[in-house]
C-alpha cells in the first residue's frame, strides 16, 4: 500500500466507515497526610464490546466528577450508528444514548470522538455525520451535542446549517473547554473553501467560524484538521492539519487567537524524505515544561519505506522550532509499533504515553496490516518503552488497533480503548487499563479561576478528607461524594498545585491551577 492509498483508506474510515458518598464539610483545618504506596505494572481488559452495547470505539475516555468514565463508539448500540457509554472503575458498562434514535438522524450519527466534561457538569461531544441539516444542504453534517451523566442527550448543533455548509461538516475531534467557558473544535470538511474549520460554541449552541482553512494559495495554510485544539497557558489555541503545507500535502501545525487569526507553524516534510514526519492526524498537548508535543501517522523513515515512514514523536516551541524525538518502526518487525494515530499524554511522572494503531505483533487475529498495535512510553529526551502489544491474547480478546488518546485517571492509572478485537468471536473493540506503578492525584475543573469562582476537585477515596489548599492557602471545602469536592478559590491564593488531605494521605494537582487575578 502507497502512502496516498493509506491516507485515502484514513479519510475514508473518517467519513464513511462504521469504525472513537457522605457530605461533610471542613474549613481552613491544618494540612497533614502521608505519602500513598504505588501499585505494580499490569495490562488489565475491563470491557469487551459486543455491539448491542456499542462498538469499536474510536474515541478516547474522560473520567468524570462523579468517578465513572463515559466515552463513544462509532458503531454499534440499539440503532447500529454509534453509542455513548459509562462505564465504573469496576467494569460495570452501560449505554445511556445509542444514536440515530429518530427518522433521519436529527441527533447525529458516528460519534468518532471522545468527549469533555464541563465545568458546569454535563458532557460535551459530536457526531461525524447526521444531523438536521444533513444532506439537505448537500454534505455530511454532524452534530454537537451535551449528555448529562445521567444520559439526557440534546442537540445543541447540527452543522450544514447554512447553503454549502459553509458553517463546516463533520466534526471529526473533540471539543476543548477554554478559559472563557466556551467549546472550540474543528470540522475536517466544510466551511468557505470546503477543507474543515475551526469554530467555538457557547454552552448552550450559539456557534461562530472563526476560520476555514486553505484560504491561502496552494492550500499552505493546512487543510483537514482532524486533531483536537489545544489552549494553551497563553489563552492561544494549538492544533495540526493532516494535509496542506509548504511542502505538498503532509500536513502543518498552527495557532489560532480566540478571535481567529491564524498563524502557521510549522509544514511537515521539510526534510529530505520526510524524516521529520508527516500527517498529524492527532492533536498536541502543552507539556509541563511549556513546549507542545504529538505525533504523526506517517514519516519518518525508518523500516516503512513504502510509507516514507511509520510515524514520529514531535515535540515543538510556541514560536514553531521542532525536535523529531521518536521514529516509529525502528525494530525488526516494527516491534515497537507503526502508524502512531492518537495523541499523547503526559503522566504524572512527567513521561508521555501513546499508542500506534499497528505494529508490535504480526500474528495479529483478527487480521490487521503488520500487526495489532502497542502502548508505549516516551521521555521528552525520546527514549521509548513499549508498555504492551495488543494482541498478545488467543483471539486478541485483550484487543486490536488503539486510536485514541490515553487518560491518567486520578487513581494514578492510565485507561483507553480499542478500536477492534475483543471477544474470539467479534471485532468490537474494548476497554482496558494499565498500570505503570503511578500513585493517586487530584484533578481541578476548571484549571484556572479567579477569587472566590467555583472549582470541582475529581480524586479517588476523597471521603473523609480535611484540608483544601491552593498553593498552600487554605479553603473552604465540601465533600461532595468520594470522588468530588467542592470549593472557590480562597483569598490570596496563588498559582501552584492544589492539595487534599485525606485519610490515606495527601493528593497533589496533576498540573498547577492557575489563579488569576
Amino acid at each position: 500500500m502507497t502512502r496516498t492509498e493509506h491516507t485515502t483508506k484514513r479519510v475514508f474510515n473518517t467519513f464513511g466507515k462504521l469504525k472513537r458518598g457522605k457530605r461533610a464539610y471542613a474549613i481552613l483545618a491544618l494540612c497533614a497526610g502521608t505519602a500513598i504506596a504505588l501499585p505494580a505494572q499490569t495490562f488489565t481488559t475491563m470491557f469487551r464490546f459486543n455491539g448491542t452495547d456499542g462498538g469499536n470505539p474510536f474515541a478516547g475516555l474522560v473520567q468524570a466528577t462523579n468517578g465513572d468514565f463515559y466515552g463513544a463508539t462509532v458503531s454499534g448500540g440499539t440503532n447500529g450508528l454509534g453509542a455513548v457509554f459509562k462505564i465504573t472503575p469496576g467494569g460495570t458498562l452501560t449505554t445511556p444514548h445509542s444514536f440515530c434514535s429518530e427518522s433521519g438522524c436529527p441527533d447525529g450519527q458516528f460519534p468518532e470522538t471522545g468527549l469533555v466534561q464541563a465545568t458546569n457538569g454535563d458532557l460535551y461531544g459530536t457526531t461525524e455525520l447526521g444531523g438536521a441539516n444533513a444532506p439537505a444542504n448537500g454534505g455530511n453534517g454532524g452534530t454537537i451535542f451535551k449528555i448529562t451523566p445521567g444520559g439526557a442527550l440534546t442537540t445543541l448543533y447540527s452543522f450544514c446549517a447554512v447553503s454549502g455548509c459553509t458553517d463546516g461538516q463533520g466534526p471529526g475531534a473533540a471539543l476543548v473547554q477554554a478559559f472563557n467557558g466556551d467549546l472550540y473544535g474543528t470540522t475536517v470538511a466544510g466551511g468557505a473553501h470546503s477543507y474543515g474549520t475551526v469554530f467555538k460554541i457557547t454552552p448552550d449552541g450559539s456557534l461562530t467560524t472563526l476560520y476555514s482553512f486553505c484560504a491561502l494559495t496552494g492550500c499552505t495554510d493546512g487543510l483537514y484538521p482532524y486533531g483536537a485544539l489545544v489552549q494553551a497557558a497563553n489563552g492561544d489555541f494549538y492544533g495540526t492539519t493532516t494535509d496542506g503545507g509548504t511542502n505538498g500535502s503532509n500536513g502543518t501545525v498552527f495557532k489560532i487567537t480566540s478571535d481567529g487569526e491564524l498563524t502557521t507553524l510549522y509544514s511537515f516534510c521539510a526534510q529530505s524524505g520526510c524524516t521529520d514526519g508527516s500527517y498529524p492526524f492527532a492533536g498536541l498537548i502543552q507539556g509541563a515544561d511549556g513546549d507542545f508535543y504529538g505525533t504523526t501517522e506517517l514519516g519518518g523513515i525508518n523500516l516503512c519505506p513504502s510509507y516514507s515512514g511509520c510515524g514520529t514523536v514531535f515535540k515543538i516551541t510556541a514560536n514553531g522550532a521542532l525536535t523529531t524525538l521518536y521514529r516509529f518502526c525502528a525494530q525488526s518487525g516494527c516491534a515497537d509499533g507503526k502508524f502512531p494515530y492518537a495523541a499523547l499524554v503526559q503522566a504524572t511522572d512527567g513521561e508521555f504515553y501513546g499508542a500506534t494503531q499497528q505494529g508490535g505483533n504480526d500474528a495479529c487475529n483478527p487480521p490487521v496490516d503488520s500487526g495489532c498495535g502497542t502502548l508505549f512510553r516516551v521521555t521528552g529526551r525520546g527514549a521509548l518503552t513499549t508498555l504492551h502489544t495488543f494482541c498478545s491474547q488467543s483471539g486478541c480478546t485483550d484487543g486490536a488497533s488503539p486510536q485514541a488518546a490515553l487518560i491518567q485517571a486520578t487513581n494514578g492509572d492510565l485507561y483507553g480503548t480499542a478500536a477492534e478485537g475483543g471477544a474470539a468471536d467479534t471485532s468490537w473493540g474494548t476497554v482496558f487499563r494499565v498500570s505503570v506503578g503511578l500513585g493517586p492525584f487530584v484533578k481541578t475543573l476548571p484549571t484556572s479561576g479567579r477569587l472566590g469562582e467555583a472549582v470541582r476537585i475529581l480524586g479517588t477515596d476523597l471521603t473523609g478528607a480535611t484540608c483544601v489548599t491552593f498553593n498552600g492557602t487554605p479553603a473552604v471545602f465540601e465533600v461532595v461524594s468520594s470522588s468530588e469536592i467542592a470549593t472557590k478559590v480562597p483569598a490570596g491564593a496563588t498559582s501552584g498545585k492544589v492539595e487534599v488531605v485525606t485519610p490515606g494521605g495527601t493528593l497533589s494537582s496533576n498540573m498547577s491551577f492557575d489563579a488569576l487575578p
